[in-house]
Protein backbone atom coordinates (compact mmCIF):
# COMPACT_ATOMS: atom_id res chain seq x y z
CA UNK A 1 0.00 0.00 0.00
CA UNK A 2 2.77 2.12 0.57
CA UNK A 3 4.02 2.08 -3.23
CA UNK A 4 0.21 3.12 -4.01
CA UNK A 5 0.27 5.96 -1.29
CA UNK A 6 3.87 7.19 -2.87
CA UNK A 7 2.99 6.50 -6.86
CA UNK A 8 0.18 9.31 -6.45
CA UNK A 9 2.05 11.96 -4.72
CA UNK A 10 4.86 11.13 -7.50
CA UNK A 11 1.93 11.46 -10.41
CA UNK A 12 0.87 14.94 -8.21
CA UNK A 13 4.09 16.22 -8.20
CA UNK A 14 4.91 15.63 -12.45
CA UNK A 15 1.50 17.19 -13.07
CA UNK A 16 2.44 20.19 -11.01
CA UNK A 17 6.01 20.39 -12.46
CA UNK A 18 4.57 19.92 -15.62
CA UNK A 19 1.91 22.49 -15.68
CA UNK A 20 4.78 25.18 -14.49
CA UNK A 21 6.85 24.38 -16.86
CA UNK A 22 4.56 24.81 -19.48
CA UNK A 23 2.68 27.65 -17.92
CA UNK A 24 7.03 29.31 -17.71
CA UNK A 25 7.13 28.76 -21.15
CA UNK A 26 4.33 30.24 -22.01
CA UNK A 27 4.56 33.33 -20.56
CA UNK A 28 8.24 33.74 -21.35
CA UNK A 29 7.17 33.34 -24.90
CA UNK A 30 4.50 36.00 -24.64
CA UNK A 31 5.97 38.42 -22.89
CA UNK A 32 9.12 38.91 -23.92
CA UNK A 33 9.10 39.68 -27.62
CA UNK A 34 12.91 41.21 -28.10
CA UNK A 35 16.00 38.63 -28.71
CA UNK A 36 18.10 39.79 -25.92
CA UNK A 37 15.67 40.09 -24.07
CA UNK A 38 13.70 36.83 -24.62
CA UNK A 39 17.33 34.91 -24.55
CA UNK A 40 17.83 36.52 -20.81
CA UNK A 41 14.17 35.58 -19.46
CA UNK A 42 15.00 31.83 -20.73
CA UNK A 43 18.51 31.87 -19.23
CA UNK A 44 16.85 32.64 -16.08
CA UNK A 45 13.44 31.48 -15.90
CA UNK A 46 14.14 28.19 -17.94
CA UNK A 47 17.15 27.57 -18.24
CA UNK A 48 19.18 25.67 -20.74
CA UNK A 49 17.14 25.33 -24.38
CA UNK A 50 14.26 27.70 -25.78
CA UNK A 51 10.62 27.86 -24.53
CA UNK A 52 9.49 25.57 -26.76
CA UNK A 53 11.73 22.44 -25.33
CA UNK A 54 10.05 24.27 -21.56
CA UNK A 55 6.74 23.16 -23.42
CA UNK A 56 7.64 19.67 -24.87
CA UNK A 57 9.13 18.67 -21.74
CA UNK A 58 6.13 19.88 -19.71
CA UNK A 59 3.65 18.12 -21.77
CA UNK A 60 5.77 14.74 -21.75
CA UNK A 61 5.82 15.79 -17.21
CA UNK A 62 2.17 15.81 -17.71
CA UNK A 63 1.71 12.58 -19.30
CA UNK A 64 4.33 11.44 -17.25
CA UNK A 65 2.13 11.98 -14.11
CA UNK A 66 -1.71 11.07 -15.67
CA UNK A 67 -0.35 7.48 -16.64
CA UNK A 68 1.40 7.01 -13.15
CA UNK A 69 -1.54 8.17 -11.57
CA UNK A 70 -3.88 5.93 -13.34
CA UNK A 71 -1.42 3.04 -12.45
CA UNK A 72 -2.02 4.27 -9.25
CA UNK A 73 -5.81 4.75 -9.19
CA UNK A 74 -5.77 0.78 -11.05
CA UNK A 75 -3.47 -0.72 -8.48
CA UNK A 76 -5.56 0.12 -5.38
CA UNK A 77 -8.37 -0.99 -7.16
CA UNK A 78 -6.83 -4.28 -7.32
CA UNK A 79 -8.74 -7.17 -5.12
CA UNK A 80 -5.92 -8.41 -2.63
CA UNK A 81 -6.05 -11.61 -0.12
CA UNK A 82 -6.45 -9.03 2.87
CA UNK A 83 -9.64 -7.24 1.31
CA UNK A 84 -11.27 -10.73 1.01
Amino acid sequence: MIFVWLSRILAAALIALGAIKVGLGLYVARTFTAPADYEAATRRYIGSGTTGDAIDQGIVFCGLGIALGLLAFFLAKRPTAARH
